[in-house]
């Protein structure tokens, strides 16, 4: 007979008290409920419970059987929810964290065509440039740039984070083009006041070149955009992500500096709790992520 049904059965049996009160629930015969109950005794070889004209009692055997017997019913039951809501449209609200510029400029015109995609779904996006815990903060997703290696979560792999070295025309004009990194220390430089070392640009140029600079400026601030803004008022150069300056370096308010040379790129990854529900709202995200910002960018 099988298995499960029967492990149901003999369940059914313990908590209604009888085979008749099970039979009833069961809608079959005592004589049937009786048979399942049988043959588990018979493949397991032992007695699961003692029976009298007035009642029954779980033997030692049957007391453990029956705790085993819930919580393998309990697991199946979570197993199949699980698949249905695989297959069920996304839903819910979704509360991810991301670094300030990669989430400002990058994340968010990708989370608004993933919502258009499922409307159903809300967005809940923390911009944090510290290292928050995603199980303690109660985050879902995460996006992490620099090297990681941090138990119970799962790291996919994403693009590199590449920063560009760009400036306004008009402080070219004032201060000339650059041919090679090491005429930045004659430059102002706009610094990025929460890297620990903001005044060392690890540059890396064309063939894996490499030039380390010690870079000064008299403006600094902790935000990228902040950065942005300055350069864009022809206070110096700025070395800030691709994303972050594109649209005025295709505007040409801004020019691109050494368009060889840009700071060594960091791994960036999309991380979740190994233990993650897999409801099909986390399921589609991260295929969605994955794929705008995975290892093959678009074109």
């Amino acid at each position: 007979m099988n298995k499960l049904a029967g492990m149901e059965m003999f369940v059914r049996v313990v908590e209604s008290g009888s085979f008749t009160a099970a039979a009833e629930l069961s809608r079959v015969s005592p004589t049937m409920v009786a048979k399942h109950v049988r043959a588990i005794e018979d493949r397991l070889g032992a007695r699961l419970l003692h029976r009298t004209t007035r009642r029954q009692q779980l033997s030692d055997v049957g007391r453990l059987y029956y705790e085993r017997c819930k919580q393998a019913l309990a697991d199946v039951e979570l197993a199949e929810a699980s698949a249905s809501e695989l297959q069920s449209s996304p839903r819910g609200r979704l509360r991810l964290v991301s670094p300030v510029s990669f989430g400002s400029h990058s994340l968010v015109p990708a989370l608004s065509e993933y919502m258009a995609r499922h409307p159903e779904v809300g967005v809940e996006l923390t911009l944090d440039n510290g290292r928050p815990s995603l199980v303690d903060e109660g985050f879902e997703l995460g996006i992490h740039i620099g090297d990681i290696n941090e138990p119970g979560l799962v790291a996919r792999p994403l693009q590199p984070y590449r920063r560009r070295l760009a400036a306004a025309p008009a402080y070219l004009e004032r201060h000339g083009q650059l041919d090679h990194p090491q005429q930045l220390v004659a430059h102002e430089c706009l610094g990025l006041s929460y890297w620990r070392r903001h005044d060392l640009w690890r540059l890396v140029g064309p063939a894996g070149a490499t030039c380390n600079v010690a870079v000064q400026g008299r403006f600094t601030a902790n935000q990228g955009d902040a950065l942005r803004i300055a350069a864009l008022n022809g206070i110096g150069i700025v070395l800030q992500p691709e994303a972050v300056l594109a649209d005025d370096l295709a505007s040409g308010r801004l020019l691109p500096v050494l368009p060889e040379w840009s700071l060594a790129p960091s791994p960036m990854y999309l991380i979740y709790p190994q233990n993650l529900h897999p409801t099909a709202k986390l399921r589609t995200v991260i295929d969605f992520l994955v794929e705008r910002f995975g290892s093959s960018p678009k074109q």
